[in-house]
């Protein structure tokens, strides 16, 4: 090598680059053993020709080769090393990093000027960092480790290295000592909260760091930290974690930074705009993660009210032992005894004519179970129109989440006393969803992240009566069981239901929503028949119009086959003067059908163009068309509404519904009811593969033009494969 060794900043070599911190690579060492006032004499060609190629990994204390030989027979300590710099020559260009350890140098030649660059830093962040371990795992004084901490967070934010774990170090280092050092003033938190802020504007905080967190906004729910350095954490949390399953201590952390929110003395205002700045002031939220999120928190806070009475009656490590890192059994306490008391079921009252079958008590009978902390009184009642479940024995069966959320205050479904700072977690996390469910974009995920849980307070009540409201079925269909066999809120919340306590009426708002959706077909309303049959006769005796409405589709649908119900309902109806005068209106309209089903008229008609669905009614409401079995409502302009007049057609074998507004509501209700049909055409409507999903179940359809609809390829093929 000619010409004289140079020396090059940091600064310049690197300017404006970024590196991947690296962890192992391939390089060429030699190692020049001199004393250190001669070194600037020893770097010639003779002794730089001895290069050894090694594999060299970079571990948290020292340099490690794979291949233990020549000039790397020992690691190399990070702490024995005193200099780190970049090496070049001019004439005859050497990639190298010096690095001066005591009684010599070593140098690693690399391939060219970035990869050494990239060994450089990255070995100079090693070097840092065990230094800064070393130095803050035996702290003396805190003003002493509090400079160190800036200063290590400021080696973070301005190192070239870009890498993950550039910023998750120093923040383990910090979660470390501030889990090893637990006496620390209220001062010293905050002063430590506001050194480390900056490395958490990219990055989630580590587990022990989360429960430092936590522990503050506890301790001091009004500090200004809580505001100015947590809110902007939190947010990052709700907009992009993914699985709070991976790192519960996460989600615990938010739960407590939203209740030092409430804290603060405009309380649930300060928390109502911190939802409303993650939901943005458009009308749709552009994170899609802040719903799920928030969910999780809302439901993890409820359950964690009752999470001594569960834990008691389970195994499985509560919230607070995940928190404390307690996971193994042993470390556990045993389940505490709970005490049974089954009194006797009360006598149910006599019943006329008139009424719905009395309410039969539901497995469990009324329990009451005491703890140290919670009493619980259990009294299960439900109405059944069919089946008398037998009750299990004494002990088969024990109290647990589910029952816990099924709170009714008015028929004391389910009483639980709750400790005072219990009861405002879970009227706070109440409200928060009721918050969520005003928001218009938020309500079909919401009912859909909902469908399962039954809810305890009134606020939770309110979210259903939210999704009640909703016309979108994507939003009210989650109103229904989720699956056969489970009980959802249409159950949990008709009259005798356990969740009931307002006499019906959020019930009766469900069934006038669904009725008024894709749900008014007969499958509805034999489920209705053969499950909620009592309910909504009971309604109907009330004046319910919605219940009286449908008990007048269920006679006029036949639904009901036993004469001696029929006549139960008819006299419901007559009993109040809604029920009559529509009980009247069915009377006539039977009279109607009866005419229009007549034998006679022709077998062939068809509609002028831009006909409507009221001129469609107008004509079939004119004479007979019992033997009607070819209809043409080609390019009329009626809607699905006049399935309601097609249905009456006993004898229709024919339907060309070509360029109408005919939808996917109009398809439902003529599966259910025109069993005869063969051909029907429905190119160019506006119909989906929701509605032509349902044309699976007519058996005699032989013709179906679908041309110039929405119809997939998927629903295609799963229509040949049903037809």
């Amino acid at each position: 090598l000619a010409g004289p060794c140079s020396k090059r900043s940091l600064l310049h070599s690197s300017s404006g680059m970024r590196y991947k911190l690296l962890q192992e690579g391939d390089i060429q060492v030699c190692v020049v053993k001199h004393p250190r006032t001669f070194l600037s004499k020893i770097f010639t060609s003779k002794y730089l020709r001895r290069w050894e190629p090694h594999h060299l990994t970079l571990t948290d204390s020292s340099l490690v080769s794979a291949t233990p030989t020549g000039y790397m027979e020992a690691p190399l300590s990070y702490s024995t090393i005193e200099d780190l710099q970049l090496l070049s020559w001019d004439n005859a260009p050497k990639y190298c990093v010096q690095l001066s350890i005591p009684g010599g140098t070593v140098l690693l030649q690399a391939a060219n000027s970035y990869l050494r660059d990239q060994w450089f830093h990255s070995i100079q962040w090693k070097k840092k960092i065990y230094k800064y371990r070393k130095v803050l795992n035996n702290p003396s004084r805190w003003d002493v480790v509090l400079k160190e901490i800036r200063a290590l967070v400021d080696m973070a934010l301005t190192s070239p290295l870009q890498d993950e774990s550039i910023h998750q170090a120093p923040l383990h280092i910090i979660s470390t000592l501030l889990a090893e050092n637990t006496n620390l003033s209220a001062q010293d938190h905050e002063n430590i909260i506001v050194a480390i802020a900056p490395l958490l504007e990219n990055n989630h905080p580590p587990p022990d760091l989360c429960e430092f967190f936590c522990k503050h906004c506890r301790e001091r729910p009004r500090s200004m930290v809580v505001i100015e350095v947590f809110t902007p954490v939190v947010q990052r949390i709700l907009k992009h974690n993914m699985d709070f399953g991976k790192c519960p201590r996460l989600r615990l952390f938010t739960q407590e930074y939203i209740l030092a929110l409430n804290e603060l003395n405009a309380g649930m205002e300060v928390v109502k705009k911190f939802i409303h700045s993650m939901h943005g002031p458009t009308g749709q939220c552009p994170h899609p993660r802040v719903l799920p999120n928030l969910v999780a928190v809302c439901l993890a806070a409820i359950y964690s009210c009752y999470e001594e009475f569960i834990n008691s009656r389970d195994n499985s490590p509560s919230l607070k032992e995940i928190r404390n890192g307690c996971q193994q059994q042993s470390e556990r306490k045993p389940p505490m005894p709970l005490r049974l008391l089954r009194p006797e079921p009360p006598t149910p009252p006599p019943t006329t004519t008139l009424s719905p079958p009395p309410a039969l008590p539901l497995s469990p009978p009324p329990s009451i179970v005491n703890s140290s902390e919670i009493l619980v009184e259990l009294e299960r009642n439900n109405n059944t129109t069919n089946t008398l479940h037998k009750a299990p024995a004494e002990g088969d069966r024990e109290p647990n989440l589910i029952d816990c959320l099924l709170v009714s205050p008015a028929l004391n479904a389910l009483s639980i006393q709750l400790p005072a700072h219990a009861d405002r977690v879970l009227g706070c996390f109440a409200l928060i969803l009721k918050m969520l469910s005003d928001y218009d974009d938020w309500r079909p995920a919401l009912a859909s992240l909902l469908q399962p849980i039954p809810f305890p307070k009134e606020e939770l009540k309110y979210v259903i009566q939210r999704f009640a409201e909703d016309p979108r079925q994507e939003v009210h269909s989650c109103l229904l069981s989720v699956r056969s066999g489970k009980d959802g809120w249409f159950q949990l919340y008709s009259p005798g239901g356990v969740a009931c306590d307002d006499d019906g009426e959020l019930f009766a708002s469900m069934v006038h929503i669904l009725m008024g959706s894709c749900y008014k077909t007969k499958k509805f309303l034999l489920s209705l028949a053969e499950n909620k049959l009592g309910p909504c006769m009971l309604l109907a005796l009330r004046g319910n119009q919605t219940m009286v409405e449908i008990l007048c589709l269920m006679l006029e649908y036949n639904i009901i086959e036993n004469k001696d119900t029929q006549l139960q309902i008819i006299s419901t109806l007559e009993s109040t003067q809604v029920g009559l005068r529509m009980y009247e209106q069915l009377c006539d309209r039977q009279r109607e059908l009866k005419e229009l089903q007549r034998k006679g008229g022709p077998t062939r008609l068809t509609l002028p163009s831009k006909s409507t669905d009221a001129d469609l009614a107008r004509l079939l409401s004119s004479g007979s068309f019992g033997n009607l079995e070819n209809l043409s409502l080609a390019f009329t302009n009626v809607t699905s509404a006049c399935a309601e007049q097609l249905i009456k057609l006993p004898s229709l074998k024919q339907l060309n519904l070509w360029s109408t507004q005919f939808g996917d509501a109009g398809l439902r209700l003529l599966s259910e009811h025109l069993a005869c049909l063969q051909v029907l055409n429905l190119c160019e409507t506006p119909v989906t593969d929701a509605g032509l999903l349902s044309l699976s179940s007519m058996k005699s359809l032989c013709s179906l033009n679908m041309n110039s609809t929405k119809l997939t390829a998927d629903t295609y093929e799963d229509l040949k494969v049903r037809g």
